[in-house]
């Protein structure tokens, strides 16, 4: 163990205001036991965004997955109530759900335990009538905590975590014009990335690297550069004025703006860190995510998922349009995910050492302190 990786004397140059400071050691992106203070302070306490509610659309709909090592599985029950479970089975452990599909009970492929998709409770467990004190309405699987926001889901580990609601303090106000509530998702796609999730977040938080890394693709497009903007909350975001959707690249036809739109968000483009791995882009005729799953110091799965507007997704040219904003995101997501793959093997080296920040990077500071906060030795 290395007795100074989580003490504070360490980072004081990272806790100096932004064009004083330091970018963080190169451990704190490299090394596991820094990973594991992540997981432990970070993941399993907060709100962690999976996803849409449209992805279990009808009753005994499910998808499982592992957040952070943890087996979950998320299931809309016969009230159509969308709910998480802990996806390990009460009596010897086994993943009980893999996959995605519909169901109308969950039986684990070992010893077949039976559950029930609305509450978890076991409904069948066979050849255990002898076991002495054996009550199944003890042995249900274990209910984690899922609440939704604008049709967006997320997960916390955490029974004694504040609610969703105050995590996102004023968020729901600033994103109200979009009628997130509204929107479909239309495509998802996930990327295998070889870099720590810290590496991804703060690319995607700041302007600095589009003149190099985009320079063939969203770089084209005229924007302005604007300080951070006012959140409270647990996020921090951006907001660039611009002409055009931002989710097109220069020349490709689009489709009309979302109606509700007004103030800032009919100016331009907001994209948003919710805190600690979700990231927000919002444009004038829709809007797109980034969610993260950290596998390990230097593994990360992306999923980057698209939403419109339903009365868009239902134009008679959607299908023939909706292909020009998957290109933008085809391209572009694969540059930052090439230069973040990249990033990470320069912090392997042996050499590495902390940089300065550019004015350019207000955010990446910003949210190596967020994760200082919660990591280090009181």
């Amino acid at each position: 163990m290395n007795d100074k990786l989580f003490d504070p004397h360490r980072y004081e140059a990272t806790r100096r205001p932004l064009l004083d400071a330091e970018t963080l050691p190169g451990a704190c992106y490299t090394s596991e036991e820094f990973f594991r203070r992540e997981v432990e302070t970070i993941f399993m306490k907060c709100w962690n965004f999976i996803g849409r509610e449209d992805r279990v659309p009808e009753p005994g709909c499910y998808f499982s997955l592992d957040f952070v090592g943890v087996p979950v599985v998320i299931v809309r029950g016969r009230d159509s109530r969308v709910r998480a479970f802990a996806n390990t089975c009460r009596h010897r452990g086994a993943r009980v759900v893999s996959g995605e599909g519909r169901c109308h009970t969950f039986s684990c492929p070992y010893h077949a335990w039976t559950y029930a998709i609305d509450d978890g409770r076991l409904i069948g467990a066979m050849d255990m009538e002898e076991t002495v004190g054996f009550e199944r309405k003890d042995f249900g699987l274990i209910e984690l905590r899922l609440e939704i926001w604008a049709g967006f889901m997320f997960l916390n580990f955490d029974p004694e975590a504040e609610p969703l609601e105050t995590w996102l303090g004023d968020l729901p106000q600033v994103l109200a014009p979009y009628d997130l509530d509204a929107m479909v998702t239309t495509r998802r796609v996930e990327y295998d990335l070889d870099c720590n999730w810290k590496v991804y977040v703060e690319n995607a938080m700041e302007s600095y690297h589009v003149p190099t890394v985009h320079q063939q693709t969203i770089q084209k497009q005229k924007r302005d550069h604007n300080p951070p903007i006012p959140a409270s909350g647990q996020y921090c975001g951006l907001f660039t004025r611009h002409k055009g959707s931002r989710a097109l690249l220069e020349g490709m036809k689009g489709f009309p703006h979302i109606p509700s739109l007004e103030g800032l968000s009919a100016e331009g483009t907001y994209y948003i860190l919710l805190y600690p791995s979700t990231m927000f882009g919002l444009t004038y005729d829709c809007m797109w995510w980034l969610e993260l799953h950290p596998l390990s110091a230097g593994k990360t799965r992306l999923i980057v998922g698209s939403c419109f507007p339903e009365s868009t997704a239902r134009r008679s040219d959607f299908a023939e349009l909706a292909p020009n904003y998957y290109e933008r995101w085809n391209r572009s997501i694969v540059e930052d995910n090439d230069v973040s793959n990249l990033q990470q093997i320069g912090l392997r080296s042996p050499f590495v050492a902390p940089g300065r920040f550019s004015h350019l990077e207000p955010l990446v500071h910003a949210i190596d302190n967020w994760v200082l906060d919660r990591v280090l030795d009181p």
